[in-house]
């Protein structure tokens, strides 16, 4: 199967702020990665990730795969309210890494309106915008890095009706940046949850329990807003001054709507 290399975008470049891990070879650095949404107005954006790559030498001959990526389709839309998929989780050498690349497949699709529709992957794309990172990974240490696919700025269509994928994917990492979470009630609709702040603006929605989580929250104070939909009849809320701390989570708790 012909494979399409996308770019995941730059790394964060503070790689000290990072918290321990618990490898004991202090020539070795452990990396995870993560995949979560940010949402879409489709049924179903369905992902064929095979693989995860790292380029720890020149550009052209420096890629190597970081080894146990299981391949599997990902609906990106089920990756909210505090879910999320773990692409990878392993050790590797510490040192340099110049680049981060995800590795697809050609099963990628979109259902609008109940319809399947093959999600197309321009040729240009095949081999990746490559961005720069040149970092080092200090031995003994964890990095955790969230791919936030933002869904609603990643899907073109055509003058056709064809949809062609174009990844917009921000990366951060947990232990340089926080998370808010929580769940609303009631929950029998969807509600979408922004958090905001002067300088950031971070969204996703509710999960059929009712659960949110934004990932990868830099920290300072955010308004929170609340959007159910139009259907429930709830009026939207904005709760202020909620603090995103530096490698924590913030639970909001339950949030009453009305």
């Amino acid at each position: 199967m012909k494979k399409h290399v996308l770019l995941l975008v730059a790394l964060a470049t503070f790689f000290t702020a990072f918290v321990s891990c618990s490898s004991d070879d202090p020539q070795t650095s452990q990396v995870a990665v993560r995949l979560v949404d940010a949402p879409g107005d489709y049924d179903k954006v369905n992902i064929d990730v095979q693989d995860v790559m790292i380029n720890v030498g020149d550009e052209e001959n420096g890629w190597q795969s970081l080894g146990n990526v299981t391949p599997q389709v990902y609906n990106l839309l089920e990756l909210t309210g505090g879910i999320d998929a773990l692409l990878v989780d392993t050790e590797i050498p510490a040192g340099k890494i110049g680049q981060i690349r995800l590795v697809l497949g050609e099963n990628n699709s979109i259902v609008v309106d109940g319809e399947t529709y093959p999600l197309a992957t321009p040729s240009a794309q095949q081999s990746g915008l490559k961005l720069n990172v040149h970092q080092d990974l200090v031995g003994g240490v964890k990095y955790t890095f969230i791919l936030d696919f933002m869904v609603d700025k990643s899907i073109v269509v055509t003058g056709s009706g064809d949809y062609i994928l174009k990844p917009t994917i921000r990366v951060t990492t947990e232990a340089a940046s926080g998370a808010i979470s929580g769940m609303v009630n009631p929950f029998e609709y969807q509600v979408a949850v922004e958090a905001a702040s002067a300088t950031d603006t971070i969204t996703t929605v509710t999960n059929e329990e009712g659960k949110f989580m934004l990932h990868g929250v830099p920290a300072g104070t955010y308004n929170v807003t609340f959007t159910p939909d139009e259907a429930s009849g709830l009026a939207p809320k904005t709760v202020e001054g909620v603090n995103a701390v530096l490698g924590e989570n913030t639970d909001m708790g339950t949030v009453e709507l009305e």
